[in-house]
């Protein structure tokens, strides 16, 4: 069983010239849509005069969820090179965008793939590769007469908490090996329930509170 992946601890950055014109590339780690969709809005806004912000991106442990985007280059020249390097690192959950100012001088068609390459490539290398363990993200929410008994079940099982938003009801994000899923369920419902774990695997609900999943990272 496949039970780990490779991706990126934190964002990293590269940068390529050729020229005249400049290239600067930006890898983030990511796991959802909206998140690539963030990071490149971030990069957009601050390079704003920028001609292009191309981009790759390879989400999900199964690796089938890429994109590659040309940004107004000729077709095949900077997003396919960019996802290459994401493969060449054995990499997902990876968004690597790369912005052109461009210098006066046309590269062509081998230029313009190797400024691409490169660049992103830099990125990647700058970054820390991490291995990371295959985890089901879920959301706790719960009625805060239950807040007591979540907060306690968490830190006696000293699961990994990624969010904790507390407005009209408490909603707190954990994220769970992915092959003990069902045994940690059980037994978070056991002591939120305050009762045993034969008794946790007959119960279906507990009132007040809602585990819901959330995504694969």
């Amino acid at each position: 069983m496949i039970d780990s992946y490779k991706t990126i601890a934190s964002p990293s950055t590269g940068e390529f010239k050729d020229r005249g014109s400049k290239f600067f590339a930006y890898a983030f780690p990511v796991f959802s849509e909206e998140e690539w969709q963030e990071q490149l809005e971030v990069v957009k806004k601050e390079h704003f005069k920028a001609r292009h912000h191309c981009f790759a991106y390879r989400l999900g442990v199964d690796q089938n969820n890429f994109r590659a985007n040309d940004d107004g280059e000729p077709s095949g020249t900077a997003g396919r090179p960019i996802l290459g390097q994401i493969d060449s690192f054995e990499l997902t959950n990876v968004i690597v965008i790369v912005v052109r100012y461009f210098g006066g001088t046309k590269l062509g068609t081998s230029g313009l793939i190797n400024a691409y390459k490169l660049s992103a490539a830099e990125a990647l290398e700058n970054a820390e590769i991490e291995e990371r363990l295959i985890e089901d993200v879920y959301h706790l929410k719960f009625e805060y007469s239950l807040m007591p008994d979540v907060m306690n079940a968490l830190k006696k099982m000293d699961l990994t908490v990624l969010k904790q938003d507390f407005g009209n009801i408490g909603v707190i994000t954990i994220a769970i090996r992915q092959s003990e899923v069902e045994s940690t369920l059980l037994h978070l419902k056991a002591l939120i329930a305050n009762i045993h774990l034969e008794e946790a695997e007959a119960l279906e609900e507990i009132e007040g509170l809602e585990v819901e999943f959330g995504y694969v990272r």
